[in-house]
């Protein structure tokens, strides 16, 4: 496990859980307003915490944390993440994994273990215009829609969430991922913020109008969409 960097509380990571959050090193996107570019394409390989020390961590924290995210980067990318997540909750702790849903095998076999309890799903974009979004070229959208289909059976434990940016998304691109997850219970739509650690540039965010509007026309399809962020 490449593990680059940790904070040790959150009560915003992982819905109704105090929980820390482990953030991994690479990504196979290249989304042109991540705002963790430094887990994607400025990585520092200096600065690897060990799996040893985030366990030690959280043993002594039985009872005063409920869970643990795991965020990227994409985390599937990690060889050993099975077994790291199966010591985790060997020491009692609910597991959430943040994921960009193009490793379906690998999330299917962490959800049928029932090695992580909650999964936040990213989705870029319509298919069309996926590559453009991710920075692929040519992207192969099969897998992701696997992972949707498949966390959309599940029933319970998900969350859909889409990052929205001006010069990607246009109205009825939120309309076409509602009705592509419908089925879902939750999609949240999240405007997007210069953190100023971006991996492009020139990127805005839309108007508080449009993201409402988003979110209105989407909920035809969505039992519940909700706008984080403002």
């Amino acid at each position: 496990m490449k593990i680059h960097g940790f904070q040790k509380m959150t009560l915003l990571d992982f819905p109704g859980k105090v929980a820390c959050t482990i953030f991994t090193g690479g990504c196979n996107f290249r989304c042109p307003f991540c705002h963790n570019a430094l887990l994607v394409t400025e990585i520092d390989g200096t600065g690897v915490i060990s799996e040893r020390e985030i366990l030690e961590f959280l043993s002594k924290r039985k009872g005063l944390l409920d869970g643990v995210c795991i965020t990227g980067g994409e985390p599937l990318l990690q060889e050993g993440i099975e077994e790291f997540i199966g010591e985790i909750k060997k020491l009692g702790f609910a597991v959430k994994l943040d994921t960009n849903g193009s490793f379906p095998k690998k999330l299917k076999y962490l959800v049928e273990n029932k090695l992580v309890d909650y999964v936040a799903m990213d989705i870029k974009n319509t298919p069309s215009k996926y590559s453009k979004t991710v920075d692929i070229d040519d992207f192969d959208f099969a897998n992701v829609k696997e992972s949707v289909d498949f966390l959309i059976s599940q029933g319970t434990g998900f969350e859909f969430r889409t990052t929205v940016v001006k010069e990607f998304h246009e109205i009825q691109d939120i309309v076409d991922i509602a009705k592509m997850i419908t089925g879902a219970d939750n999609y949240y739509l999240q405007n997007f913020e210069d953190s100023g650690n971006l991996i492009g540039s020139n990127l805005h965010p839309v108007g508080k109008e449009i993201l409402e509007e988003m979110r209105l026309k989407s909920s035809e399809f969505i039992k519940n969409v909700e706008i984080r962020g403002i």
